[in-house]
């Protein structure tokens, strides 16, 4: 009885050590962020799929896109805590290998509020990791404090 007992708990906690979808979505996103605030250009080049696009709505809302190779250059340039974006999750939808995940945030820049907006993210499941394929944002300074 006692090894069925030890054989079951066993079991148990590798089940329940196990990350769910989300969390590891979560995780991958909040990876881009750490990259950032850290000014770490790996960190941040492994969160993105092979050909991620990079968008963000104008204040005249045209769109522009950012390579990814500007974007990393972007961070390379500052120091660790110049850039720290604090995000929180929206609900993430999940169907197969693609999720969509929307995080409003606030943008700090050397410790004073710049600016605030949200992310939208397109994610795809490559090789067991959670990637950003695609990555849309809005930039406003009118934001509710």
């Amino acid at each position: 009885m006692y090894k069925i007992v030890m054989i079951l708990l066993f079991f148990s906690s590798f089940c329940f050590a196990q990350k769910t979808e989300k969390e590891s979505i979560k995780e991958s996103v909040e990876k881009l962020f750490i990259g950032m605030k850290n000014a770490d250009t790996a960190i941040i080049k492994s969160v993105f799929a092979e050909n991620a696009i990079l968008q963000t709505i104008t204040k005249n809302n045209s769109v522009r896109t950012e390579k990814i190779s500007e974007f990393l250059l972007s961070f390379s340039k500052l120091s660790k805590n110049d850039a720290d974006e604090r995000i929180s999750f929206e609900p993430i939808y999940i169907d197969g290998n693609l999720a969509s995940v929307f995080t409003p945030y606030e943008f700090y820049y050397k410790g004073k509020f710049s600016h605030c907006g949200a992310n939208s993210f397109q994610m795809v499941k490559q090789n067991n990791v959670w990637k950003i394929q695609y990555l849309i944002d809005t930039r406003r300074t009118n934001c509710k404090k």
